[in-house]
């Protein structure tokens, strides 16, 4: 009895964070929104008067607007005055909330079908032994990711950038292995210090908007033979052009001492950078993730494709598949496919 109750208790925490993301971004979009109402306003006094209100400077004058709805389809419906890379990334003037406010990063959802064709029973390093797990894994498992971000500062060096702290936390969770007291089989952390510049210069038919720099470190928590970590240095750059928005992230994996290397060769698998391509269309969102080690010999990486679409309000279904190495930290080395299907609260953008 007590197996179970920890393990419904460990769900609740799970949805009760998840739904606190999305309450988050919900109020991200009815500001938006808010600003697209009074940017629509002609009247040069009443607009800006609907500008102060919103900033908190006072009443505003009588305006008649349209109430935001929570009806994730027709919010889809109404036009945006910014775009998903510049709201999210708070690139414009208007869009900036200040610092110390919580928001989305990466999508947040949770995957109670996640299906392994080839579990890593007995993960290895090299300079470890190969470790051979004393439970049978099941190959359906539960999978979950919870993402935010804080900015830190605002206008560090220049007009309009930004200093960001993100976090991400990915888990998979033998949620129907009963035989074993359902186990979370490997959990990854990943803290972030990013520093963005909003841009706005055409390349090849795209608009960069964002530029930026960052240091990570990942690593899954636990002791020796099981250990991973790895950190990085990394230049992002951020395009768009209409609904699509394209992500490019190169990054440097900074060298350890070979005696406290848990994963030496992290790079010939994960890669060497990553290419983010994202697409919107109506209330869906298309992505697709490209991960390479960018070597002719033993060219090794991954791809990742997500599609989510509207189920409840701003609840949406989400559905994704993972071809490669390293969709865990313990995975690193090992070669997987993965297909899940659950519930999403926060997109790419």
């Amino acid at each position: 009895m007590n197996r179970y109750f920890r393990t419904y208790r460990t769900l609740a925490a799970i949805m009760l964070a998840l739904f606190s993301a999305t309450a988050m971004e919900s109020a991200l979009a009815q500001e938006s929104h808010a600003l697209s109402a009074c940017a629509a306003i002609e009247d040069d006094a009443a607009r800006l008067a609907c500008y102060d209100e919103l900033a908190g400077r006072g009443p505003a004058k009588a305006v008649a607007t349209e109430p935001v709805r929570d009806s994730a389809p027709e919010v889809a419906d109404q036009p945006a005055l910014y775009s998903p890379l510049s709201t999210r990334w708070e690139l414009e003037p208007a869009t900036k909330r200040g610092t110390f406010n919580f928001t989305a990063y990466r999508p947040n959802y949770f995957l109670p079908y996640h299906y392994n064709d080839k579990p890593n029973t007995n993960p290895s390093a090299p300079g470890q032994p190969p470790l051979l797990l004393p439970e049978d894994l099941d190959n359906t498992e539960a999978m979950f990711q919870l993402s935010f971000k804080v900015k830190l500062a605002e206008g560090l060096i220049g007009e309009g950038d930004d200093v960001w702290f993100g976090y991400t936390q990915q888990s998979l969770w033998q949620m129907y292995n009963k035989a074993v007291s359902s186990p979370f089989r490997n959990t990854d952390y990943e803290p972030e210090l990013m520093y963005v510049i909003p841009t706005d210069v055409n390349l090849l038919g795209l608009r960069l908007r964002m530029v930026g720099v960052g240091l990570a470190h990942q690593s899954n928590g636990r002791g020796e033979p099981l250990s991973r970590s790895w950190n990085r240095a990394y230049a992002q750059f951020g395009f768009e052009r209409g609904n699509f928005t394209l992500m490019v992230k190169p990054w440097y994996r900074f060298d350890e001492d070979v005696p406290d290397d848990d994963n030496p060769d992290i790079s010939d698998y994960v890669g060497r950078g990553e290419i983010l391509g994202v697409y919107k269309w109506r209330n869906q969102e298309f992505s697709a993730r490209w991960r390479n080690n960018f070597q002719f010999h033993d060219n090794r990486g991954s791809i990742q494709l997500g599609w989510s679409f509207p189920l409840v309000g701003r609840l949406k279904g989400y559905a994704q598949f993972f071809n490669g190495y390293g969709e865990t930290l313990l995975d690193y080395n090992h070669q997987q496919t993965t297909v899940g299907v659950g519930f999403l609260l926060t997109d790419w953008f």
